[in-house]
């Protein structure tokens, strides 16, 4: 008879890691939540540790008896992550050493440089061209690493992240105002050009389903999360339709002011560097995942997007957690 498994999510309180929390729970695992400061409102089911990502003993201690951790922490607004981000991707390694547990990392298109457009595949080469994606790239490397040596990883590489909790994403700050009715749609790109977007619960759900057949998966494995890959004409539309209202007009993102406030703002300059992202087409090929689950995870597109404007604040309404079933 097998026993209930946990999970450890490290950085539940964000947009990823809150909704993996509550795809594992729809799955049967125990959920074990390492956050700085507990949720407000607390979600049932899920045990809350209070802990600090940056120290070892934390995450070691949080990690005891676990089966799995997901690495979904990741410093707020970009900052610091020169000083952050691989330490505590270390102390998740060592956690997951003491406690024979595998790593998972819900990863981004960071990695990758424009050589590598316009369809990125597992195994494309990462030429990164700013110092975020180096630091993407040594994450993955540090784990290849830990695998080599018998720790168990698992990777999903997504688009831009979003969905039914507001965060540090850029369609809740960038296209949009959060908190405030859309009136118009600020897009970072042209509009004619497609890109890969990730819903956050269907990711989430995409994790579950993978973890459910985790005896299944080599040491170290990689995916690609496809997601919506839609152009600036069908976000519009669709923020339109969500937010019922057909005068939402179409903008553009003013790359002239976070280039002006860049030297005294660290968010700004770091998206600064990730204009070329916007620039080309970037897609995911998702063809291996979709042949190892044998279907996908996708929940309409204006669902999405009117999930994600209702988290926002932009639309009233209260949204679904749930993604769509394949």
């Amino acid at each position: 008879m097998q026993t209930q498994r946990t999970a450890l999510v490290i950085g539940a309180n964000g947009g990823i890691g809150h909704e993996t929390c509550l795809a594992l729970l729809r799955h049967g695992w125990r959920v074990r939540a390492l956050v700085r400061k507990a949720l407000t409102i607390e979600q049932g089911g899920i045990d809350w540790r209070t802990g600090d990502a940056m120290k070892r003993a934390d995450v070691v201690e949080a990690a005891a008896g676990v089966d799995v951790i997901v690495h979904a922490v990741n410093p707020p607004g970009y900052r610091a992550w020169n000083r952050l981000v691989l330490p505590m991707m270390d102390n998740t390694i060592a956690a997951a050493r003491a406690h024979d547990a595998r790593i998972v990392l819900p990863g981004t298109v960071y990695n990758y440089g424009p050589d590598a457009f316009p369809l990125l595949r597992e195994d494309t080469p990462q030429h990164p061209q700013t110092r975020k994606g180096e630091i993407r790239v040594a994450m993955e490397q540090r784990l290849q690493a830990a695998s080599d040596t018998g720790t168990r990883v698992l990777v999903l590489r997504c688009g831009d992240f979003f969905g039914p909790r507001a965060g540090n994403n850029w369609f809740a700050q960038g296209l949009m105002q959060a908190g405030k009715p859309v009136t118009r749609v600020t897009y970072p790109g042209d509009y004619a050009i497609g890109h890969s977007w990730a819903y956050l619960p269907d990711v989430a759900e995409t994790l579950a389903r993978l973890l459910d057949r985790e005896a299944e998966l080599p040491r170290f494995e990689r995916f690609h999360f496809g997601g919506y890959w839609v152009d600036g004409h069908a976000m519009l539309d669709a923020v339109r339709r969500g937010a019922a209202d057909q005068s939402i007009k179409a903008g553009q993102f003013p790359w002239w002011l976070a280039q002006l406030m860049s030297p005294f703002n660290e968010t700004m300059r770091e998206l600064c560097k990730m204009r070329y992202l916007w620039r080309e087409r970037v897609q995911l090929d998702d063809s291996k995942l979709r042949a190892f689950l044998g279907t996908d995870v996708h929940t309409p597109f204006d669902e999405a997007v009117r999930a994600a404007l209702i988290g926002a604040g932009c639309v009233a309404g209260t949204p679904s957690h749930a993604p769509a079933t394949a």
